[in-house]
């Protein structure tokens, strides 16, 4: 597999300054690139030069005076320094940059990376979902994550609270040394993590079965805006796109959007029609999305190789403190799906007798149901 090419210090500088210069709009930096073949000889062309292939716009952006360009490349050459090894600058004409992204219509000329860039090279699939997700929306974003894993399968997603980090850590225990893992996405700079609950888990990808990846500068905040940007890298660099649970009013419905605009696959996980959080894969369903039950579903759509290991859920652990019912900590861990005492157990960490007893409660007060097979439900109405 390639590996990424080292710049010199000459050509870091220049890249960064094609690629993050005020008011110079991707499009426009892709188009000097094009002319020029190089960010060097492209910066070197002038105003006139600026002018006649990028615009007015670009020509006065790369005039404007900026004392940081050097601060900018000496900061990012000194993180390079201090992990040669994990961390890298991978432009667009590397061997080592993301081979799907290149068929899209908005490739970032370059990508910050820091862990194992060999998984660029991999198949993939998008999981994203809800940042408020339910319990059993949880379980099945890492079973799912942690089987296609397994099958050699690079799991991609943002590293948002929910769905998406919980996708992360079921890559995490799926990989093996041949193949698998995960790539968090992200709308910082790598020197960053966003959210701060996730600094274990973004080091853990970092520095283990994963990759850390971003096209934005180092020291770069989380801005609402990076956000649509990070979506479509990451329906863009995947071969499809699976949404797990998801509001009607969702970022991971525009993920799926992104994914349809780039001819990628768009999957989706039903839930029950009272989950506020299963409608927006009920409407991609209704638009044309696959519906899927088992991740098998999604490889043999793929057209890859199933994994031997049979698909079950892990423990929720902290993850589960991302849904938020409505008060009663039994009623939220039960979500809107059923479940066994043995799932409610894991959530909730609760002795098995105390367990039965407040489950009788509810059920007595008309608030769940017991369903045959030792399930339980909560009703609609409550």
């Amino acid at each position: 597999m390639p590996t990424p090419e080292a710049l010199s210090a000459d050509e870091l500088r220049a890249w960064l300054r094609l690629v993050h210069s005020p008011g110079l709009s991707p499009s426009a930096a892709r188009r000097l690139l094009a002319a020029y073949g190089s960010p060097e000889r492209a910066l070197a062309a002038g105003p006139g030069g600026w002018r006649e292939v990028g615009g007015a716009e670009a020509a006065a952006a790369l005039q404007q005076p900026r004392i940081d360009h050097d601060a900018v490349a000496e900061t990012t050459s000194a993180w390079l320094s201090a992990d040669r090894a994990l961390r890298h600058v991978i432009t667009v004409g590397d061997a080592a940059y993301p081979p799907a992204l290149l068929e899209t219509a908005d490739p970032p000329l370059l990508v910050y990376a820091h862990g194992r860039p060999e998984l660029l090279a991999r198949p993939s699939l998008a999981i994203v979902g809800s940042r408020h997700a339910t319990p059993g929306g949880l379980d099945n974003a890492r079973a799912f994550a942690r089987h296609l894993s397994a099958s050699g399968i690079v799991v991609v997603s943002g590293l948002a609270q929910g769905i998406d980090g919980a996708a992360h850590e079921g890559a995490l225990e799926g990989a093996t040394g041949s193949g698998g893992g995960t790539i968090a996405v992200v709308g910082t700079g790598l020197d960053r993590v966003y959210p701060r609950s996730h600094h274990t888990l973004a080091h853990r990808i970092a520095a283990g079965t994963g990759l850390m990846l971003s096209e934005f500068a180092l020291g770069t905040l989380p801005l609402k805006s990076h956000f649509p940007r990070r979506n479509r890298i990451i329906a863009g660099m995947t071969l499809g796109t699976l949404v797990v649970e998801a509001a009607v009013q969702s970022g991971s419905l525009i993920t799926a959007r992104l994914a349809v605009e780039c001819g990628r696959e768009v999957f989706a996980i039903p839930g029950s029609i009272h989950s506020p959080q299963a409608r927006g894969c009920h409407r991609l369903i209704k638009d044309g999305a696959k519906l899927v039950e088992t991740a098998d579903d999604i490889l043999l759509e793929l057209r890859l190789p199933a994994a031997g290991a049979a698909l079950k859920p892990s423990s929720l652990g902290d993850a589960g403190e991302a849904w938020k019912g409505d008060g009663d900590p039994l009623m939220s861990a039960l979500g809107h799906d059923p479940v066994t005492l043995d799932a409610l157990s894991a959530r909730l960490g609760w002795p098995t007798p105390e367990l039965q007893a407040r489950l009788l409660e509810l059920e007595l007060d008309g608030r769940l149901v017991r369903l045959p097979g030792g399930l339980f439900q909560r009703r609609a109405e409550s």
